[in-house]
């Protein structure tokens, strides 16, 4: 099953339209979408090495438009679609945690969820709710996004044919890491509480 799946997103990630598709799914996880954008990174990278830079780039752009739609989710529709999203997340809790914080410390914030793989939604409609200056959150999360996303990029730039034989041969194990890391990043913020 998981042969078909990393097949699966080989051949989307060469699919003509895989630009448009990263695109929404960065947008998207951005704001509400669970699933974070390197499934598709990843691999496009991986098949058209040369085009690297113009693909983190294209990440990087949705997900900070993501973001600042997010952003807005956050500070005009609080209770009608950020609260169910948070709901959903089971984070209201950490929520009000979060939303303490960024009275102090919300550019350093968003800076950290934006690289790491903490949910960043969470902290784009924590922005949006707290009123966080949009331009420093735009800046910061162009930032934080960026440097992941171009880092990967160039990661998998240098090293592509030995890194995709490595993820071919270890796909179990890694697909076991990706999912820690993801389960991780919710645990974190459900201790953050």
């Amino acid at each position: 099953m998981l042969q078909r799946c990393y097949d699966w997103t080989m051949n989307l990630a060469a699919h003509r339209h895989a630009l448009l598709i990263l695109f929404v799914v960065a947008f998207a996880e951005s704001s509400f979408f669970p699933i974070p954008p390197d499934i598709m990174l990843i691999p496009m990278v991986l098949m058209a090495r040369d085009q690297a830079w113009k693909i983190a780039f294209i990440c990087t752009l949705a997900s900070v438009l993501g973001g600042i739609a997010g952003y807005g989710i956050g500070y005009g529709l609080f209770e009608t679609v950020a609260q169910p999203i948070l709901e959903f997340y089971n984070a209201m809790d950490k929520f009000e945690a979060v939303k303490a914080l960024y009275n102090e410390h919300g550019v350093l914030i968003v800076f950290s969820a934006g690289f790491s793989p903490i949910p960043y939604k969470l902290f784009t409609i924590a922005s949006g709710v707290t009123q966080m200056d949009v331009t420093s959150f735009a800046i910061t999360s162009l930032i934080g996004r960026g440097l992941r996303f171009f880092l990967i990029a160039a990661l998998l730039w240098k090293f592509g044919a030995p890194i995709k034989t490595f993820i071919e041969q270890h796909l179990g194990k890694l697909t076991l890491i990706f999912v820690l890391v993801l389960v991780g990043g919710f645990t974190l913020l459900k201790l953050w509480h």
